[in-house]
C-alpha cells in the first residue's frame, strides 16, 4: 500500500471511529427521551419543539469527544511520515532562572499595557531571542506538549500546541508560555515549537481574523504559527491537508444521512450535503 493511501486510511479511521462512538452514545447509551424532557422542562416543551432540544442533546455528546480528534489525527499521519510521534508527552529539562523571568516579562507586556505606554505587539523571533539571552541558575521545568515528533525523516524534534481554529485568549497564552519554556531548555529538548490551528475557516492565512490569539501571536507573520495546510503538510507531508478535507467531506455525507434518519427520524433535505469543509 502506498503512503498516500495509508494516510487516507489513517484519517478515515480516526474520524469514523469518533463518529461511531457518538452515534452509539446518542442512539444506545444516552438517547433523547421525549417523556423525560417533558417531565423535567414542561415550560420549555410547551413552547419549543422537541427537535430543537434533541439537536442540542446530540451536540453536547459530539463536541466533547471531538476535542481530542486533532491530536489523534496528527499522531496517525506523523507516524507514517516521520516514523515517531507521541501525544501528550511530558518533556523535562532545565531552564535558566533569568530565562523563566523573561518569559513572564514578555507575556505580561503582551497582556497588560502600562498607562501612557503604547501597546506591545507580539513578535516571536524578537521575544525568543530576548529570552535566550538570559541565563542564571538552572530550574527543573516540565512541559506537556500536545504532539511531539522525533523525525526519522528530518532528524529534528518538533513540539506542537494544537488548537481548534477559534482559540480563546487564555488557551493561546498558555500555549505560548509552554513553547517558550520548551525552546529555553538547555540542553535543547526540541528543535522547533509551533502553535498550530487545525484548519482555517477564513481561507487564506492572511485573511485569518479571529481576534483573541492576535494578543499573543502575530498570526499572519510569526514563524511559530501554523494554520491549516501549513500544519498538516509539516506533520503528514505534501498533500495531507487536501486528504484530510476529502475524507472529512466523504464521511460527512454518510453520517449526515445517518443522523437525519437514525437520530432525528426524518429524511435528509435535498441540500443536506452542500455544507462541506474547504
Amino acid at each position: 500500500m502506498n503512503q498516500n493511501k495509508k494516510i487516507n486510511q489513517a484519517i478515515n479511521k480516526v474520524i469514523s471511529e469518533l463518529m461511531e462512538r457518538v452515534m452509539n452514545r446518542v442512539l444506545v447509551e444516552s438517547p433523547f427521551i421525549k417523556e423525560e424532557h417533558h417531565a423535567r422542562k414542561p415550560l420549555y416543551s410547551a413552547l419549543v419543539p422537541d427537535e430543537i432540544f434533541k439537536g442540542s442533546h446530540f451536540e453536547r455528546r459530539f463536541v466533547t469527544p471531538f476535542g481530542g480528534v486533532w491530536e489523534k489525527l496528527a499522531k496517525e499521519v506523523a507516524l507514517l511520515n516521520h516514523g515517531h510521534c507521541e501525544k501528550g508527552l511530558n518533556i523535562y529539562g532545565l531552564v535558566g532562572k533569568e530565562r523563566l523571568r523573561r518569559i513572564q516579562e514578555v507575556l505580561n507586556h503582551l497582556e497588560h499595557t502600562p498607562k501612557g505606554e503604547k501597546k506591545v505587539k507580539p513578535n516571536w523571533d524578537d521575544e525568543l531571542n530576548y529570552i535566550l539571552e538570559g541565563a542564571g541558575e538552572d530550574v527543573p521545568t516540565n512541559v506537556v506538549c500536545d504532539i511531539f515528533i522525533d523525525s526519522k525523516t528530518t532528524g529534528k524534534k518538533y513540539a506542537f500546541e494544537i488548537k481548534a481554529p477559534l482559540p480563546n485568549s487564555d488557551q493561546t497564552k498558555v500555549s505560548k508560555e509552554k513553547m517558550f519554556k520548551l525552546l529555553a531548555m538547555d540542553p535543547p529538548m526540541v528543535d522547533f515549537a509551533y502553535f498550530a490551528l487545525a484548519y482555517n475557516p477564513y481561507g487564506k492565512k492572511e485573511d485569518y481574523s479571529w481576534r483573541f490569539p492576535f494578543r499573543w501571536f502575530d498570526m499572519h507573520s510569526d514563524s511559530s504559527v501554523l494554520i491549516g495546510d501549513e500544519f498538516w503538510e509539516l506533520v503528514g507531508g505534501e498533500g495531507t491537508y487536501q486528504k484530510f478535507i476529502t475524507e472529512v467531506n466523504s464521511l460527512g455525507k454518510e453520517y449526515k444521512e445517518r443522523i437525519y434518519r437514525e437520530y432525528l427520524g426524518i429524511e435528509p433535505p435535498l441540500n443536506s450535503d452542500e455544507d462541506v469543509l474547504r
